[in-house]
């Protein structure tokens, strides 16, 4: 038996700390480092000059390529004459909502300031995009895509694409988006916006493909208002993810992109060596707007040509069936290496259950949208910086019902408040004859049913319990109803809106504070000690004690 001395012990035991350092260390997740300057600049998106936002002097902004787990240092330098926020659609920040980048949660970068975001994409894979959340900024540019690989080893459902492109689709407007805040201030609707951006030209964008090779579409629609239709000439598109989520490999003619949604498709150059159009419409509108893009052949032997591919306009049904087609696969691994269809959603009993109900209303002679009668107005300082130094007066919790309350509507700050590790039910009613959209920040929720009418407790008998879609943006078919279902387990203050920007603006969202008594770094991060902090958070310290 081999007997070692005190200093050797000693030695021993030191080595086995280092070697635990250097493990810690290695075991490190990736850091990927951007520096980012947003400013004012001239852009030509539908012909005629404009004032758009730019992101290192980009329109669109540059996209942000990162794996499962990479942490994302992003210092954001804002050059515009006024406050500036950036907020990342489908990045779930957690544990950590001091980093999502809505007022609710973060003060404003200052005019000539700058501020250091700090995300980590954890246990994410998919396709998102992020935009600037402030005023109606997010009408004048400053988004990008944002796509998450991966880990090497982890498999994907489908080979390796032979190119990986992005698409930022949306509606666009030629007024400056200053005009469209003020128009939305004096009490007014906005007019029709007046074309569709694909990367942020009207037309003329192009992808070069090679003959034989398939190619994925990271399809995002950034816009403001109009759900989207996207299609390719003489060519069909396979879905494989939405948000986050492999799917069901279903092949379509075209696929609805509501505002705030992602997807990713395949799609095969297997026609005859040419020219095609790829084309984007707006859908449910009166008037069809719609723009152009070319998928090139590399041996193309023709320029596009003949008519643009028309797609579906105001059909309600055509688009509720594609809706329920989209399905999780099951057995395909997400940015762990086991199925998706591991956690049992449907076998989990809900805890609580929250109906939502949009409408539309004049408040003191102004237009205004809410939520369950409450139409939502920012507070003097950020909700989540209120809640963390426990500062009075700026926000109370339950000042939305859990139900609609059939009350006029009124304006507050609300803030719903829930138990960390409920597992929820909300249902969104919308009564209006319009399609609508709505985005949770911090998770992903699963889309159990949606149908026309009144949504009622016997709507449960149809919902899909066994591989519906997890994603974090979802549609709300005119008077008709969309379930969903959530975990609520990261703790923060998530902002829930629409994703019109107008109505978003003129109050339709509020905050979704997930609460633990526990307070542990296991679950919320201590306050960035880099936060800039506002209001009645101003001169608080963001040093621990």
């Amino acid at each position: 038996m081999l007997v070692l001395s005190t200093s050797a012990k000693s030695a021993v035991r030191q080595f086995g700390l280092i070697l635990l350092l250097l493990g810690l260390v290695c075991a490190e997740d990736p850091y990927r480092f951007f520096d980012w300057n947003i400013t004012y600049g001239d852009i030509y998106p539908l012909g005629v000059r404009q004032r758009g936002i730019l992101v290192n002097g980009q329109f669109p902004g540059p996209d942000i390529y990162s794996v499962t787990n990479d942490n994302l240092i992003i210092n954001v330098h804002n050059s515009l004459p006024e406050p500036f926020l950036i907020s990342w659609n489908g990045v779930q920040n957690r544990k950590n909502s001091f980093q999502d980048g809505v007022y609710g949660t973060t003060c404003p970068i200052p005019p000539g300031k700058n501020f250091t975001y700090k995300l980590q994409v954890k246990d994410q894979i998919g396709s998102f995009y992020y935009f600037p959340s402030l005023g109606f900024h997010k009408a004048a540019g400053g988004f990008g895509s944002i796509r998450i690989l991966s880990r090497p080893r982890i498999p994907v459902p489908f080979p390796e694409p032979a190119g990986d492109y992005t698409l930022l689709i949306g509606d666009w407007y030629k007024i400056d988006h200053q005009k469209l805040k003020f128009i939305l201030e004096a009490g007014h609707r906005l007019p029709n916006p007046d074309g569709v951006l694909i990367n942020g030209r009207g037309n003329g964008t192009s992808f070069t493909f090679e003959p034989g090779k398939t190619y994925r579409l990271r399809i995002s629609n950034v816009g403001t208002h109009n759900s989207l239709n996207f299609r390719i000439q003489g060519h069909k598109i396979t879905l494989v993810e939405v948000e986050g989520t492999h799917t069901i490999q279903t092949t379509y003619s075209s696929l609805d992109v509501h505002v705030g949604q992602s997807y990713s498709v395949l799609v095969t150059a297997d026609q005859t060596p040419q020219d095609y159009y790829i084309a984007v419409s707006t859908r449910f509108t009166s008037q069809t707007l719609t723009s152009t893009a070319v998928l090139h052949y590399s041996n193309s032997a023709r320029k596009v040509s003949g008519p643009i591919p028309g797609g579906p306009t105001t059909e309600i049904d055509w688009s509720f069936n594609q809706a329920r087609s989209i399905r999780t696969n099951l057995t395909a691994s997400g940015p762990r290496p086991n199925p998706q269809g591991s956690y049992h959603y449907g076998q989990i009993n809900i805890s609580r259950t929250i109906k939502l109900e949009s409408s539309s209303a004049q408040v003191n002679g102004k237009q205004r949208y809410a939520l369950n009668s409450v139409s939502f107005i920012p507070a003097d300082t950020p909700l989540k910086l209120a809640d963390y130094f426990k500062i009075e007066g700026v926000f109370k919790v339950g000042s939305i019902p859990d139900t609609p309350s059939g009350k006029q509507m009124y304006l507050d700050t609300s803030v719903l408040g829930a138990d960390y590790r409920a597992f929820v039910e909300i249902v969104f009613q919308n009564r209006e004859n319009i399609v609508q959209s709505y985005h949770l920040d911090g998770y992903n929720f699963w889309v159990v049913g949606m149908d026309g009418g009144q949504w009622t407790p016997e709507s449960r008998k149809q919902y899909n319990l066994a591989d519906a879609v997890s994603r974090c943006t979802t549609q709300v078919y005119p008077e008709s109803w969309t379930a969903i279902y959530v975990a609520l387990d990261n703790v923060g203050m998530w902002n829930l809106r629409t994703e019109f920007w107008a109505r978003q603006y003129l109050g339709q969202q509020f905050y979704l504070r997930v609460y633990t008594p526990v307070q542990s770094t296991r679950d919320e991060y201590l306050i960035p000690q880099n936060a800039l902090l506002c209001g009645k958070a101003a001169g608080k310290s963001t040093t621990s004690p």
